[in-house]
Parts: C-alpha cells; sequence; structure tokens
C-alpha cells in the first residue's frame, strides 16, 4: 500500500475509533502503540495525529502524550468528521443536528441566490434541474447524486454570504451520506423533483420569496422523512 493510502487508512481507522467513542476523550495515544497496531512507521503516525489534531480530535499535551478531545473541541463541519459520525453509532444524531442545519441555512441562500447568483449560476441550475428530472425518472441515482450535489453548491456559493459558501462540503456529506446509508427513496418523488425545478426558476427569474419557499419544501421533506426513517 503507498504511503497516501496508508495515511487515509490509519486515519479513517483512527478517526472512527474516536468520533464513535471507542476511543473515549481524555484516552491518551502514543505513535508506538498506532504504528504497532495498523503496522506502519513512525513517520505515518506522527502524520496522521497531525492531521486528527488539525481537525480538533486530539492534542498534543506535554508530559501526557497525544490526548483524545471531547465532541466540543471536534471540527464537526469538516466532511471527513461528518463521514466517521456517519458510519458510527451516532448515525441518527449526526443525521438530525445535520438536517437542521440545512433547515436554517439554505432556504435563505435560495432567496440570496436570487438576488445575487450571476447569470451563468443562474443557466447552469435551470440546466440541472431538468437532467435531474430525466435521470430521477429513470431511476439514475448515482448521477442523479452528483448533480444533487451540484445544485446545492452552486446555491450556497451564488447566495452571496460567504458563509453559506463554506458549508457546500457539509451538505455534499449529508447527501451523500444518506444515499450510501440507504436512507433515500428507490427513486426521488415527483415533488421532490418539482420543487428542485421551482428552486431553480425561482433564482433564474430573481425571485427570492419563491426561491427560498421552494428550498424551504425540499429541506421540510427530508426533516419530516428522517423523523419518519429514524428511531
Amino acid at each position: 500500500m503507498s504511503t497516501p493510502a496508508l495515511h487515509s487508512a490509519v486515519l479513517d481507522a483512527l478517526g472512527r475509533s474516536i468520533t464513535s467513542g471507542d476511543v473515549p476523550p481524555g484516552t491518551s495515544l502514543t505513535l508506538e502503540a498506532i504504528g504497532a497496531r495498523h503496522g506502519v512507521s513512525r513517520t505515518v503516525a506522527r502524520e496522521v495525529m497531525r492531521l486528527l489534531e488539525g481537525l480538533g480530535l486530539v492534542r498534543s499535551r506535554r508530559r501526557l502524550g497525544i490526548v483524545v478531545l471531547p465532541m466540543e473541541s471536534w471540527n464537526v463541519l469538516d466532511p471527513r468528521v461528518i463521514r466517521w459520525r456517519l458510519e458510527g453509532p451516532g448515525r441518527d444524531e449526526q443525521l438530525r443536528t445535520l438536517t437542521e442545519l440545512r433547515h436554517a441555512v439554505e432556504p435563505l441562500a435560495a432567496a440570496g441566490a436570487a438576488r445575487h447568483a450571476s447569470d451563468e449560476t443562474r443557466a447552469e441550475l435551470v440546466e440541472l434541474a431538468g437532467r435531474m428530472r430525466v435521470l430521477g425518472t429513470r431511476g439514475d441515482l448515482t448521477e442523479f447524486l452528483s448533480l444533487d450535489i451540484r445544485m446545492h453548491e452552486l446555491v450556497l456559493r451564488g447566495s452571496g454570504n460567504e458563509m453559506f459558501g463554506a458549508l457546500a462540503g457539509v451538505v455534499a456529506a449529508v447527501l451523500s451520506g444518506r444515499t450510501h446509508l440507504g436512507l433515500m427513496p428507490a427513486s426521488p418523488v415527483p415533488e421532490a423533483l418539482d420543487q428542485h425545478e421551482q428552486v431553480a426558476r425561482a433564482i433564474a427569474d430573481r425571485d427570492p420569496v419563491a426561491a427560498e419557499a421552494a428550498m424551504a419544501a425540499i429541506v421540510g421533506e427530508v426533516r419530516r422523512a428522517l423523523t419518519e426513517d429514524l428511531p
């Protein structure tokens, strides 16, 4: 296995262990133990710890070594942390909090995009919504997901609010996570396809009220679906 692949494999293993609670806060880690457990060099172990420290999962402390930190210290908006949490026992809570974040942000982002998006963004949104209609009707979920992610990214980045734009990776992670966890319908429901077209058309028409309402309908339906699906 190449060095980048080793980094990724060990990072994923340790990230999942920490975010799942298998390695609880306050646990001390050593480079030697990590290297022995995962069969990697001290150099690889040190680089993985540096990445985890950047994500707020661990901290190097004098005389204590590398210490696992509580969730309050994590960069919970990083797509890697989101993915690890979705793969662990806290999946349901992670989906709930991410969906509530989307519900708070995306309708306002759509209204902002109706006011501020470039002509190119408006045209691409209309094109994407039309392609999503074709793919959704056909049941091509893989390509549909990639277009769905792109559409939400365009809305967030075109909103005129750099804070909303910075959440594009978060929304991509939750859209991918729901699909990969089997929490999406076998094919998009017609209402969802209608709502995506309504968002695109409202932004193209520079109608912030209609854009906000249509996006609120999309994320509101996601909240309702999760309430029904999750225990």
